[in-house]
């Protein structure tokens, strides 16, 4: 029974640790974008030219990741992600201190370096010391807390500019990073994944070659697509289409992000019992096409915005822990680092040039086109996952 305890608190500790720097990551992803409508105004520049940010950070981040997951597979997690960590609280300090639109560049490509190690590094750490059993939990609370930093950003955001301006929101995220990097610093070796050697660089990308890795790829660009949508340019375009104010906008985006985060931790239950883990993807995935149809189409008075919201969000949650099984189940041994790292490279795939779209039918007037073209690349993620097999991760796997 002690042994057996000593496990549960061990596997609880990591499990919160990693959560911890992945709500951190996603926290940083939106923390700038949140404020676009400030810094707009006081810099003078266009939604566009701000989704180019948006656009260049992901592509910084999308090129790296599949590269941080090589790195870790060789030199081990830890390493790699306070190098992340580091990058990423500078990344969200260069941007606090943004005098004009070139500053706002170098802050995206830096934050998009760091943001680039944390799912290779988190799911390397998660699966080598976490048990099998609990791994369907685990990526549960590791999706939830990328939603909750996801939430906490447009309430931080608009809070923190309301009282200290858009700089000063900026400034503070960096020191809530720094104070989370000098705790993660004092945890030894909870955060370590062992480093794996490849025998030769063929073997290494054989891995990526294989058609499920490639279809977790494809769907994590269609994802990735629909999310930078609802994160970057959710409230702009909920203030054009509805003409609501920004608190009634933020509060709607942030029921998104809590009713996925509740949905994912709904979803983890759901995926250590399932069957058939491509099954809860696709229907999930239809109930939140389904909604933001609803949404595009303006049928529902504004007020309706925050619960419309949240049932989407719950809907694509319910999916992620089944989801991150399946890419598991789809990894070969020894390559968790670098699969990962690549399959969930997609989701800033899909980031990199939708940003600018979104921006460029903000700027032409045309708010609705950004929830339809979410509805639609939802559809086309329900036909990828239908081509991944559904298989169900046993305890001993």
């Amino acid at each position: 029974m002690s042994a057996a305890a000593d496990s549960l608190r061990q596997d609880v500790k990591v499990i919160g640790l990693v959560a911890l720097a992945h709500g951190l990551s996603h926290f940083y992803q939106i923390a700038t974008a949140v404020l676009f409508p400030l810094i707009k105004d006081d810099l003078g520049v266009s939604y566009a030219a701000l989704g180019s940010t948006v656009a260049l950070y992901y592509i910084v981040s999308g090129i790296c990741q599949t590269l941080a997951g090589f790195a870790v597979d060789r030199y081990g997690a830890r390493r790699v992600l306070f190098a992340g960590l580091a990058l990423a609280v500078t990344g969200a300090l260069l941007a606090g201190m943004a005098q004009n639109f070139p500053m706002l560049v170098a802050a995206a490509v830096v934050g998009g370096l760091g943001n680039s190690v944390f799912h290779p590094v988190d799911f390397s750490i998660l699966n080598a010391r976490v048990d099998k059993a609990r791994l369907g939990y685990a990526f549960s609370w590791h999706g939830i807390a990328g939603y909750l930093g996801y939430a906490a950003a447009p309430a931080y955001g608009i809070a923190m500019a309301s009282a200290f301006g858009w700089r000063g929101a900026l400034l503070g995220a960096a020191a809530i990073g720094a104070a989370v990097v000098a705790l993660l610093a004092f945890q030894g070796t909870t955060l370590q994944a062992a480093p794996v050697r490849q025998r030769h660089a063929g073997s290494a990308l054989d891995a990526l070659r294989q058609a499920p890795v490639l279809m977790c790829f494809g769907y994590f660009v269609m994802i990735g697509v629909g999310f930078i949508a609802i994160q970057t340019f959710g409230i702009a375009t909920m203030v054009s289409l509805y003409g609501v104010n920004v608190a009634l906008a933020s509060a709607a985006l942030t029921a998104f992000l809590l009713g996925g985060a509740t949905g994912i931790f709904f979803g983890g239950f759901l995926a250590v019992r399932a069957t058939r883990h491509d099954l809860v993807a696709v229907s999930g995935m239809a109930a939140s096409a389904t909604l933001m149809l609803v949404l595009a189409s303006a049928w529902l008075p504004a007020a309706a915005l925050p619960l419309l919201l949240g049932a989407a969000g719950f809907a694509g949650g319910l999916t992620n822990p089944s989801r991150d099984l399946i890419v598991r189940a789809s990894t070969p041994p020894g390559s968790t680092g670098k699969v990962y790292g690549f399959v969930y490279s997609g989701l800033d795939v899909g980031s990199m040039l939708t940003p600018v779209i979104f921006g460029w039918l903000l700027d032409r007037g045309q708010p609705a086109a950004v929830f339809y073209t979410v509805v639609a690349v939802l559809a086309v993620s329900i036909l990828t996952v239908l081509q991944l097999p559904g298989r169900r991760l046993n305890a001993g796997s």
